[in-house]
């Protein structure tokens, strides 16, 4: 087999393996989003209890850009080098800040 060849299909298959890590990352915001919405209609005190939060609850706005701009800048850096990765970095950390 020709190296470029193989270099290419390794390419895609680390293309393919970003993509589908970064929608793992939009998975999680979407479904807490509706599990809050859920637990605050079903709530009936007038009182809020104050919980531990987890890393993630805390940060998990920030954690989701971060994500999704590391996603783009490694899509983008395999497409198209430097520029392309700093491309896919703004248009991953604009895709995961309107999640």
């Amino acid at each position: 087999m020709n190296t470029s060849l193989a270099v290419q299909k390794m390419k895609r298959y680390l293309a393919v393996i970003l993509i589908l890590l970064t929608l793992g990352f939009a998975v999680e915001p979407i479904s807490s989003v509706a599990a809050v919405h859920s637990a605050a209609a079903a709530q009936t005190r007038r009182y809020r209890v104050r919980r531990h939060r987890s890393f993630w609850q805390k940060h998990r706005d920030k954690l989701t850009v971060a994500g999704t701009a590391l996603g783009g800048a490694a899509i983008g850096g395999i497409a198209g080098g430097k520029k392309g990765a700093a491309i896919g970095s703004l248009v991953g950390a604009g895709g995961g800040n309107s999640v």
